[in-house]
């Protein structure tokens, strides 16, 4: 499942080069005061972008932090956006986004030349959007939102959100082959601790499911900060080492406020990232596909058209773990191997202890989530000590699914 979208004459996916969106905004209001251009500047700064490495320009005429103040009206909005759109039509080559979540600032801001919609509620905050980007056949970004822009906590909200906008936009008859997926990184709600952005940066591959281009706005984020504890303007070494981490694992559009330091991250990341394995010939297309998460693997199921139900008991047989369990009795690792082996896994030892001849040793044991499951009830019930690395193992698996063990840390 290869990503290949063409959007505005523009190739993006997994086999072209990442796309560097370059952030212009003109409001003042805006969190990185370092990113704010005047009218005056703007055609400059433009031109800059786009000889710097910038294919895409992203204009915001009303901050989207949700700390700015004061809040700007919608027909300030427009009254920012559009003589900034008409002052560079046809006076850069490059696409143009306006980030707005406003049906009516988009809608004017179309047809003022703009390309494409960035909507940082994901179709929540006015309803009326998904009907305006269904009428101009136009992509858009949509950052995972519920309720709120931002709103979704930890990777599995994320997921659910982009599932359930993909869903509504199609009902909608929006072209979903032409959204841009983003998955909010940044402290949008107050409850959001920087550890899921972190979890986010680090699962960013998870989002490949969807088969959408994927868009990574992580330049001078809260989450920068919560490690270097430095103001925006001094975060640029950190949003290009996070950048270099989405970039790894998957991303497709790097949404940033300096283009020239990101160009060369980028180039070098991707040079790094091994592709995805496919094999085509007429209509048939074969792919080996990663799953790390089982809940990954529901959302790919249902992509297909597996029902609810179906992918829900199915996902626990798609991910595969092994587990080193060290210092047993020779005999409570031949138990293992026959409980494993029954359930259609296995486990591997040293080759004494096939043979009894030594007392202790270490088991790799090999299954999937479904498996363990299974193994873990039946030991659970066993002599020896085998209850007590049944309940080291249950723990060790919910570990390696619980974010902020897995994140959480001295900073």
């Amino acid at each position: 499942m290869v990503v290949d979208v063409d959007i505005c004459g523009l190739k993006i996916g997994d086999e072209h080069p990442i796309r560097l969106m370059g952030v212009i905004n003109l409001s003042k209001e805006s969190f990185y005061k370092g990113s704010v251009v005047s009218i005056d500047s703007l055609l400059d700064v433009a031109r800059k972008m786009v000889d710097d490495g910038a294919t895409i320009i992203d204009i915001g005429a009303r901050s989207t932090w949700p700390l700015a103040k004061p809040l700007v009206s919608k027909e300030e909005e427009l009254q920012r956006m559009l003589p900034a759109l008409d002052m560079l039509k046809d006076n850069v080559d490059v696409l143009i986004s306006v980030d707005t979540v406003y049906s009516d600032v988009a809608e004017g801001s179309l047809k003022h030349g703009a390309d494409i919609v960035n909507d940082v509620s994901g179709f929540t905050t006015d309803l009326r959007m998904m009907d305006v980007v269904a009428d101009h056949s136009c992509p858009a970004v949509v950052m995972a939102s519920n309720e709120l822009p931002g709103d979704p906590i930890g990777m599995d909200a994320i997921m659910g959100s982009f599932a359930s906008i993909i869903d509504r936009a199609d009902s909608k008859g929006i072209d979903t082959n032409k959204l841009i997926l983003d998955p909010a990184i940044g402290k949008w709600i107050p409850e959001k601790d920087p550890i899921y952005d972190f979890e986010t940066i680090d699962q960013f591959e998870s989002l490949k499911v969807f088969g959408k281009p994927l868009l990574a706005a992580i330049s001078r984020k809260s989450c920068i900060d919560a490690v270097l504890h430095k103001p925006a303007s001094e975060r640029l070494y950190g949003s290009l080492a996070a950048t270099a981490i989405v970039v790894h694992k998957g991303a497709h559009i790097i949404r940033t406020h300096d283009v020239a330091q990101t160009r060369d991250v980028v180039e070098v990341a991707r040079a790094m990232r091994s592709r995805q394995s496919v094999v085509q010939s007429g209509n048939f297309e074969i792919s080996i596909i990663d799953i790390t998460h089982p809940d990954d693997a529901e959302y790919l199921m249902k992509g297909i058209g597996v029902t609810g139900t179906g992918a829900k008991v199915m996902k626990n047989k798609t991910v595969s773990k092994v587990i080193r369990v060290s210092n047993i009795t020779t005999t409570e690792a031949l138990i293992i191997k026959q409980e494993m082996l029954a359930r259609g896994g296995d486990a591997a030892l040293e080759r004494d202890a096939v043979s009894h001849e030594t007392e202790k040793t270490d088991v790799l044991i090999i299954g999937t989530l479904l498996q363990f499951e299974k193994l873990l009830r039946k030991l659970s019930y066993q002599a020896r000590s085998l209850p007590l690395i049944a309940e080291m193992m249950a723990k060790a698996l919910e570990q390696d699914m619980d974010v902020e063990y897995r994140y959480q840390r001295e900073l």
